[in-house]
């Protein structure tokens, strides 16, 4: 690789990875030579992009490009420039697409290009006095390109607007603003680009007497209320993802109708149309969430309509903002855009209010299949799976069997959640899951399940990310071994709390919200799932604080499925056998292994081998469960729309049941 290719890996991800110039996959960038123009292949993601995501192109047949004849015909006029890209690929098997921008980044003379949608500087280039002040800001410095339909019309607007001022200057400009669009600079340095990028950003925020520094605001319980119904209503035949948000930018323009159409009277750029459609819905706050809930509905009825499809975009007053997408990276992207164009409608108060795309425009991009490619593209490959979607709490999951059940279920497709009380080891397992490349997302959440308070905020903040709750594992759990003559009152109740009363918690504040998505989508079916143990199905010799817990988990499991089965709410028990390989039976100093062997519960044995052994020796199987064996039996009683209050034994044919 050579210097010129690091320095543009370099530059693309310092801007690809900070939101104020790139979000949702946009922006692109580019080197060249005098025979190669190397440039972000259409869909890749400046944040992560390395060498392999560059398209290469012969820069004399992009040059022709210029030359050649096109149809009056939009769609197939974009339609011949792209495959006119395509074939100035310098490796025509090359599965890369050449950027849509590429003829652009061709024309400028100087060897570096960083092109991105800052939000800042779109906050005056979609203003209604983005041709006057980009004039009186930067004077001569900057080429102020008027809107027009991206693609081979703008690349040959803005072509003899850059021939223009190289003959007036003697050179090509370095930065050229686009109206409702945003920034090109370029250079031969990627230092001269970092310099001319600070200047710009600076010289906008100087003309503010009080920049506007956008804050995250906490949604209300309200929002987590009618979260769950909106997921539903927008769900068709595949469960969707949402996701509710506030900010400050946001919270300045959904205080009444009036002020929301003012500020947002239609989509700024292109990228709000790709990812967010063209309208967006203002439902006012009648005061409780079923009337909230209500005017959503009719809303979104009205939008099918008139549109023949589902929104993706509503502005609750006063409350905040709801995405629904396809899936948790898609309602990551809206999420962001959506700050991204309240952010540009508050900035551009500062010059003469927000300019919002013409019909003819908005049409022009909902058609174009270029940047439908591009997001297609930039979403990543499916899920897949057979959870593809749900979205799935398991408590317990920072390790051991919780964190094996959690990461199969997330390569099954499913949105974790992953509850525990070990921040540490919680936040960088969700880490882990989160750079496989797939669209579903985990996220950790501190719980303690033995508390009311900490179980509702971890389902609150489950139905905030995620949009609602399809499946509760009930896994956390602890275990201390001991005789009647060893064991005091503190340990068992601790135990009992735990064991006990957490999964009552758990399935208490689940059934809430699952009752919200039955009451909206009465055919889909959900569940609670108690990670039980064999010492729920027999007892356990000095072990008893921990089989009455699972003993009374069971009998939780067989109450709560009568009660919920009318709501399609499935609950279940798993029962598995030892994990022997996990740290509850295995770490070296508070393990079951070593417990056992201290209070003597395995007559005879020496040492923690020989506890081990005995106990494997119970299996008809001959090892200990494993967290895939489970995850079998988790996945089989989700599939299932029949059983619920059983409790099925994963145990190697250690239990049989009568």
């Amino acid at each position: 690789m050579t210097q010129e290719i690091k320095n543009l890996i370099e530059v693309s991800r310092f801007y690809g990875q900070d939101k104020e110039y790139v979000i949702a996959g946009g922006g692109n960038t580019s080197y060249k030579d005098d025979k190669n123009l190397y440039i972000k292949a259409s869909g890749i993601s400046l944040a992560s992009i390395d060498e392999n995501g560059f398209c290469v192109l012969d820069r004399e047949k992009l040059n022709n490009i210029s030359k050649l004849h096109f149809s009056s015909d939009p769609v197939k006029r974009e339609d011949e420039v792209k495959n006119a890209l395509l074939n100035a690929r310098t490796d025509p098997a090359s599965e890369l697409r050449p950027s849509v921008e590429t003829s652009l980044h061709n024309l400028f003379s100087y060897r570096y290009v960083v092109h991105t949608h800052s939000t800042l500087v779109n906050g005056l280039m979609c203003s209604n006095q983005a041709a006057r002040r980009s004039l009186s800001l930067f004077g001569d410095e900057a080429l102020f390109v008027p809107y027009s339909d991206p693609g081979y019309i703008l690349f040959t607007l803005i072509a003899g607007e850059v021939r223009k001022y190289n003959e007036k200057f003697n050179r090509d400009p370095q930065i050229v603003l686009i109206q409702n669009h945003g920034v090109f600079i370029a250079a031969d340095t990627t230092n001269e680009i970092h310099a001319i990028y600070e200047k710009i950003i600076k010289r906008i925020k100087d003309t503010f007497d009080v920049f506007p520094e956008e804050k995250e605001i906490p949604v209300s319980k309200k929002m987590s209320e009618i979260l769950p119904a909106v997921r539903m209503l927008l769900s068709d035949n595949k469960v969707k993802t949402a996701t509710a948000f506030n900010s400050s930018s946001i919270a300045e323009i959904i205080s009444d109708s009036k002020s929301f159409f003012r500020s947002i009277p239609g989509p700024f750029n292109p990228d709000q149309i790709v990812y967010c459609l063209s309208e967006y819905l203002y439902v006012e706050n009648k005061g409780t969430s079923d009337e909230i809930i209500s005017g959503i509905s009719d809303k979104i009825e009205d939008f099918r309509k008139r549109k023949g499809i589902t929104p993706k975009v509503i502005f609750v007053q006063e409350e905040g903002a709801v995405v629904v997408e396809d899936s948790a990276v898609s309602t990551g992207y809206l999420k962001d855009i959506v700050i991204d164009f309240c952010r540009i409608s508050r900035l551009s108060e500062n010059f003469g209010g927000p300019h919002s795309l013409e019909p003819s425009q908005v049409q022009f991009i909902e058609n174009w299949e270029v940047e439908n490619y591009r997001k297609k593209v930039s979403l990543g490959a499916k899920s897949g799976g057979r959870l593809e979607n749900r979205t799935v709490i398991v408590t317990g999951a920072a390790q051991g069997f919780g964190a094996g059940i959690a990461e199969m279920l997330f390569g099954e497709g499913a949105n974790i959640v992953v509850a525990d009380l070990n921040e540490e080891k919680g936040e960088e397992f969700a880490l882990q899951l989160n750079e496989k490349p797939s669209k579903n997302r985990a996220f950790f959440v501190k719980v303690n399940v033995a508390e009311s308070a900490s179980v509702e905020s971890m389902v609150r903040q489950t139905v905030i990310r995620f949009g609602g709750l399809d499946v509760l594992i009930s896994n956390a759990g602890i275990l201390h071994a001991g005789s009647l003559d060893e064991m005091d009152q503190s340990t068992f109740e601790l135990m009992t709390k735990v064991n006990y009363t957490g999964y009552f918690l758990c399935a208490k504040y689940a059934q809430e919200i699952m009752k919200i998505q039955h009451r909206f989508k009465p055919d889909y079916y959900m569940d609670i799932i108690q990670i039980n143990s064999k010492s729920g199905l027999k007892g356990s010799n000095k072990n008893f604080a921990y089989a009455g817990g699972k003993f009374g988990g069971i009998g939780l499991t067989q109450s709560f499925a009568l009660e919920l089965m009318p709501y399609n709410i499935k609950v279940n028990s798993v029962c598995p056998g030892n994990f022997f390989d996990g740290p509850l039976w295995s770490d070296p100093e508070r393990g079951l292994f070593v417990q056992y062997l201290n209070a003597g519960k395995v007559p005879g044995a020496k040492t923690i081998a020989d506890v081990k052994t005995f106990y494997e020796s119970q299996v008809p199987a001959r090892r200990g469960c494993k967290p895939e064996d489970v995850v079998k039996a988790v996945l089989y009683i989700i599939d299932q729309e029949y059983e619920t209050g059983q409790a099925v034994p994963v145990t190697g044919g250690q239990n049989m049941l009568k």
